[in-house]
């Protein structure tokens, strides 16, 4: 039988989707491991040391800057490498922030509104870092030669050592703002204050340059980000998700760039607005300039302590400051999850970081409808189940039109087998005579697949809300259920939607072939095994669907027995 060749087709096209997912997962970044500390230097983290490695820098913009540049910020270096960097803890009610008074890098983010497990509620996921491993956010400024001439000054890159006026800071209960500065004396009465304004509620915090020029000539100097990341150990499992790992930039439109490909396809640009950033699972780090403003957005390998680590990073235009004059140079940096209804305000293109790849078309209104739902019931299991009775309202008379069709056949079968008794002999007669039984009875055996076809892209695009959309990130159902985007713990719901399937199975007509028969059956066990791994609620979408489909089924199929062909 054709029809029921064409549903195994499509049974088995799925199977093999589902391989292509389990070999994406095999082969996705593994979440930061942690490591003895005897193997930091080997893992690349950044040391004291490493910083007499100037090649971290941005490289030349133009012929006016000299490929010696680094000659000035080296001096400099050498002496205020004397004194020992400190570190300086901010706390708001979102972030914890520890920022090294060399160069005023961001060294390590925790985020404790986000526990990093449910077993671990009080440890809050740490987003940058800087031990075993470094995922660390750098920023500083560098000097243009004028007409050739020679520096009037050193500019602070992010090797040089900052004052800070405490080594604490905490957002206290009724202050909305948190400022820290750090401050740099320069060469000939250049200081530059490097100012971080931190805001309750927030992820994106506000960084600001600002150069007082006191000497008698002009400065002429850029402000230049980047994020620093080690690579990704290469340890994986198979039941880890196939999430991204990597930078992204945007230019008006959205790319990603992996880290396997910056050292043989680097980026050098100039870019109007946009963002640079490192993606991963939930979360995301991003240099933000001003949406008018011009940068070159670039990217490099450095290696360091014997590894290779990749940087992204965007350098600004130049800007002259007078004698006696101050100007400042301004950026933000958001560093947290990936809220898309935060990001999208923030800057332009940023909620683009949640990507729900070849299925956003359908994913992005998904979980438009599951957020409104969650908004009015106030739990996600709920709105899943919600969103299952609109997908199923919405493609009804589809699937009405398919269940009719089953019904009839399964009506048929009596004459169907009367037809293969009688052609047991003869393939080609026995389905012309059972093709012109479905013609004369007005059958569509096609039909039968709607069910498949239009549950299919439904529930491969949920797939990517739940794992990509952090607001379901450790989201309850009730009883047992904890984190939506987790496994049953204990496979309550793949147990039962397996039992779902056999009784979908069992309402429809069995197949002729004794063999597809066999295979059929053992469909039910072998998505049972399947879905065993899968997100909780993407296993409670199917089941749901799945009895909403039984129900509508069975009335129709009894419908269809009561008719008189």
């Amino acid at each position: 039988m054709e029809n029921q060749r064409f549903f195994l087709y499509i049974g088995l096209a799925f199977l093999l989707y589902m391989v292509w997912l389990t070999w994406q997962q095999e082969n996705a970044p593994a979440p930061v491991a942690q490591q003895d500390s005897t193997q930091q230097q080997s893992n690349g983290s950044l040391s004291e040391d490493n910083y007499d490695n100037l090649d971290d820098l941005p490289d030349a913009l133009d012929a006016q800057q000299s490929d010696n540049d680094n000659t000035v910020s080296n001096v400099n270096n050498e002496v205020t490498n004397q004194n020992k960097s400190q570190k300086v803890h901010v706390r708001t009610d979102v972030l914890d922030i520890i920022i090294d008074t060399r160069g005023g890098d961001i060294k390590q983010v925790d985020l404790p509104t986000y526990p990093v497990s449910l077993e671990n509620k009080d440890e809050a996921f740490r987003l940058m870092f800087n031990e075993h491993r470094t995922y660390i956010a750098q920023s500083g400024l560098r000097h243009d030669k004028i007409n050739g001439q020679a520096k009037t000054g050193a500019a602070p890159t992010h090797h040089e050592i900052y004052r800070a006026e405490q080594n604490e800071y905490i957002l206290e209960e009724g202050n909305d703002e948190l400022v820290v500065k750090l401050v740099w004396q320069g060469k000939n009465g250049v200081v530059v204050e490097k100012i971080f304004t931190f805001y309750r509620e927030s992820f994106v915090f506000d960084i600001k340059h600002r150069v007082i020029n006191n000497s008698d000539t002009n400065w002429v100097g850029r402000q230049y980000q980047q994020l620093r990341h080690s690579p990704v150990p290469e340890n994986r499992s198979w039941l880890r998700l196939p999430t991204y790992t990597g930078t992204a930039y945007f230019d008006g439109a959205y790319h990603k760039h992996a880290f396997d490909d910056i050292e043989d396809e680097p980026i050098n640009m100039q870019v109007t607005g946009g963002w640079v950033a490192v993606l991963q699972h939930y979360f995301v780090s991003a240099w933000i300039p001003d949406a008018e403003e011009e940068n070159r957005f670039y990217s490099k390998t450095v290696k360091t302590a014997g590894s290779q680590q990749m940087l992204i990073g965007m350098l600004s235009n130049a800007k002259t400051v007078a004698p006696n004059a101050t100007a400042e140079f301004n950026r933000r940096l958001y560093a947290g999850p990936k809220i898309q209804a935060d990001m999208k305000e923030i800057a332009n293109g940023l909620d683009l970081s949640v990507d729900y790849g070849m299925f956003s078309i359908l994913s992005k209104p998904l979980f438009w409808l599951l957020q409104w739902f969650h908004n009015l019931v106030g739990n996600w299991g709920l709105a899943i189940i919600l969103v299952t009775l609109v997908v199923k309202i919405i493609f009804y008379k589809l699937s009405e039109t398919s269940y009719k069709s089953m019904a009839r056949m399964r009506k048929l079968q009596p004459r169907v087998k009367a037809l293969q008794e009688r052609y047991a002999d003869d393939k080609q007669k026995l389905g012309q005579a059972t093709w012109e039984l479905y013609r004369k009875e007005k059958v569509n055996p096609a039909k039968g697949c709607l069910p498949i076809l239009i549950q299919m892209p439904v529930f491969l695009a949920l797939y990517w809300v739940l794992i990509e959309s952090v607001e379901l990130r450790q989201a309850p159902f009730m009883l047992w259920i904890e984190d939506l985007s987790l496994r049953d713990p204990i496979f309550v719901l793949p147990f039962l939607m397996g039992i779902s399937m056999y009784v979908q199975f069992k309402l429809n007509p069995a197949p002729p072939d004794p063999m597809q028969a066999k295979i059929f059956a053992l469909m039910p066990v072998m998505m049972t095994i399947f879905m065993a791994f899968f997100p909780a609620g993407l296993v409670l979408y199917w089941l749901v669907n799945n009895i909403l489909s039984i129900i509508q089924q069975y009335v129709i199929t009894k419908r269809i027995e009561k008719e008189a062909f």
